[in-house]
């Protein structure tokens, strides 16, 4: 019961702070964007880069937990998309975006927070890596199969390399990847330098939480719940438990790197879901409803997750 109150509770009740300011109109829409903006753009990348650039390297570079991590998103990634063609005979796009829904979980606003806070800074290494395989597999596999069908007539490795290309450009990836390189480098930063990272660094949590709050603020469940139900099975229970069977098998599960990995699995489901839906006018909806009622169901399986885990 510990880790609800040490943990979870402080990680929700930003999530709650920043709901509650937009129910009651204390901040817009316009303000969720400007924080998200500033989160994704600045304080995330700040974050990432600095805890990075002072590991040293071989901390970081964890091939086999990657391949673990990889390989339960991708394996909920096509359980998802199965979920749709079963449920109602869906075609590329749709089953594309249900398993987005069910693979693509919340690790940059707030996985990093929340393994923050469980396990200090030993828990952004996995976390980062958590964020850099669901990207490259959620993002690149995901946006490449809806642009199959919504696009019909493009070349599928012009196709391919669009997504990787969006992917590439993402700040956060390219902040994971210049603060191993500079790691590589074994360059020490300059006290100014790390000053300034460690000042932005500090705002990305808090700030990163709220903004999911002020997110889920202005949405509702208008469509039915059959695909977003099963998204939200397949992201709460479903990943969760293939990574805690895939992942000893690449890292030791009483580890933190094992232990973050496991809880960045556990996450719900990521506004990326409603912003990619968006995007190409497909499930809007339907992926709305799996943030929400994904997000709103962790409290209580994140929640369990940390005192299975022990964590204090």
């Amino acid at each position: 019961m510990q880790a609800i109150f040490n943990v979870a509770l402080p990680v929700f009740g930003l999530i709650l702070a920043g709901y509650l300011a937009g129910r009651w109109r204390v901040l817009g829409g316009e303000a969720t964007a400007a924080l998200t903006a500033f989160v994704s753009t600045f304080a995330l990348p700040a974050l990432f880069f600095g805890a990075l650039a002072r590991t040293p390297v071989e901390a970081v570079l964890d091939p086999a937990l990657m391949a673990g991590f990889g390989l339960v998103v991708l394996a909920t990634f096509a359980t998802g998309m199965l979920s749709t063609r079963l449920a109602v005979k869906g075609g590329l796009a749709r089953m594309s975006l249900q398993g987005i829904a069910a693979s693509w979980g919340n690790v940059g606003y707030m996985g990093v927070p929340l393994c923050l806070a469980a396990f200090g800074e030993a828990g952004l290494p996995p976390a980062m890596l958590a964020v850099i395989a669901t990207s490259v597999i959620a993002m690149a596999c995901g946006v490449m199969l809806i642009e199959l069908e919504v696009a019909a007539g493009h070349h599928p490795i012009a196709t391919f390399l669009k997504a990787a290309w969006t992917v590439a450009r993402n700040p956060l990836p390219v902040s994971i990847a210049a603060g191993i390189v500079y790691s590589a480098l074994a360059l020490p930063l300059p006290t100014p330098v790390e000053k300034w990272l460690d000042l932005l660094g500090a705002a990305a949590s808090p700030c990163a939480l709220f903004a999911i709050g002020l997110f889920l603020s202005d949405k509702s469940v208008r469509s039915g719940l059959a695909e977003p139900g099963l998204a939200t099975l397949i992201k709460l229970v479903l990943q969760p438990v293939l990574a805690a069977a895939i992942l000893p098998l690449f890292v030791d599960l009483r580890s933190v790197p094992g232990q973050a990995a496991l809880l960045m699995a556990a996450l719900p489901t990521a506004a990326n879901a409603f912003v990619l839906a968006k995007q190409f006018g497909v499930q809007v909806e339907q992926n709305t409803a799996a943030v929400l009622l994904s997000t709103g169901f962790s409290v209580v399986t994140v929640s369990a997750l940390l005192v299975w885990l022990r964590v204090t």
